[in-house]
């Protein structure tokens, strides 16, 4: 039986054959596997024939728990990965002359290989931030721009919820960086490849973050939350981003089997089964600082610090590459920069309680043993 049945906040499954617990990793919740009841929802759209191209019952469905979750006049475009949505929510804002202004840590930036530049032609204004947190006034620096047919024009706003520095936006700071991109005529954009991690963590519903603060576009993620491959972009106001059904055929994000996209989707909005994934997750980041902060405080520790808030399911600390290299040797996890020792430790929804205390054992053991 999997450690898992110690979580409250997961269920008690049998999955010895899909894990080792003595390679757990805390490197990224990517490297999770799917959760048992997203394979049940995949086993059950697999029986019969259905209408290709998400004209079938189960993209159907999924179009009205979005606008449930979102607007009446959401709509909702399910697609492969995280990338293709990014690409299609920002294109579809976007002429040809257009650019996004993002914080310079944001994916779209450091971690797409480009995507958006070379699929759309679009620009991205990077701003630095010191927690991956766009503020109004860099919005209106960017602004200084429009007008000047020398430079690429910022028309839209795109922000990471949660971001790539795990810490998050409330719900006023996002009224506040929409305000002011719709007063220079921006859309806005949110990248939410963990937006789960985000709903759980504000303790509030996506409507109440998101469209209610007025994001006209969102990037939807499940793959870091429990499916295998399933993400989305929804258009919460469908005249900001006309064409984005075509963009995702052009962009190679349309599936013709959509419906095994469309019902690991529907998986994580049943019974609020995404939610409490993410719960989970971040709960278990919160006890793993809560440990370390103990050994720096006694001393076990000593070199270590702690980088950023943790306010999700990521933990940002920085400590001496030769000891984050020893505690390699045990457990997994990235560098985030290396040249100042800077790692980054992130939990999923299948780590468990154990799985952290381990993790913290084996950071010092890295201290006492380095």
């Amino acid at each position: 039986m999997s450690r898992l049945a110690e979580s409250d906040n997961v269920d008690s499954v049998t999955i010895s054959s899909l894990h080792d617990d003595n390679h757990r990793s805390f490197a990224s919740d990517n490297y999770a596997g799917i959760h048992p009841d997203v394979l049940a929802a995949l086993a059950a759209a697999n029986g019969g024939h259905q209408s290709p191209y998400g004209a079938d019952e189960y993209t159907r469905s999924l179009r009205d728990v979005v606008r449930g979750q979102f607007g009446d006049r959401a709509e909702v475009y399910p697609l492969f990965n995280g990338t293709g949505a990014n690409v299609v929510a920002l294109s579809a804002l976007l002429p040809r002359w257009g650019a996004v202004i993002a914080p310079s840590s944001a994916h779209i930036n450091t971690s797409e290989g480009a995507a958006p530049e070379r699929l759309s032609g679009i620009k991205v204004i990077g701003m630095s931030t010191g927690d991956g947190k766009l503020t109004p006034s860099q919005i209106e620096a960017g602004a200084d721009a429009l007008g000047d047919e020398q430079l690429a024009q910022p028309l839209a706003v795109s922000i990471t919820q949660v971001t790539e520095l795990g810490t998050l936006y409330t719900a006023a700071e996002i009224a506040d960086l929409s305000e002011t991109a719709h007063r220079f005529g921006m859309a806005v954009h949110v990248d939410g490849s963990r937006l789960w991690n985000a709903a759980a963590a504000l303790r509030q519903p996506f409507r109440e973050f998101l469209t209610d603060a007025g994001v006209d576009i969102v990037s939807l993620g499940g793959t870091k939350n429990g499916t295998m491959s399933a993400e989305a972009v929804v258009v919460i106001d469908p005249d900001r981003a006309p064409g984005a059904g075509f963009l995702r055929k052009s962009t190679t994000q349309l599936s013709s089997k959509m419906r095994f996209t469309s019902a690991q989707l529907l998986a994580l909005f049943d019974d609020d089964l995404g939610l409490r994934n993410a719960a989970h997750a971040n709960a278990l980041a919160a006890r793993l600082r809560a440990e370390l902060e103990k050994g720096i405080d006694d001393g076990s520790l000593a070199g270590l610090t702690l980088t950023q808030k943790t306010e999700s399911n990521t933990v940002f600390a920085r400590l001496p590459v030769d000891i984050a290299d020893r505690i390699r040797e045990r457990v997994h996890f990235y560098d985030w920069d290396r040249s100042v020792g800077e790692v980054r430790w992130m939990t999923a929804w299948d780590t468990t309680t154990d799985d952290v205390d381990r993790f913290v054992d084996a950071i010092r053991w890295g201290f006492a043993t380095t």
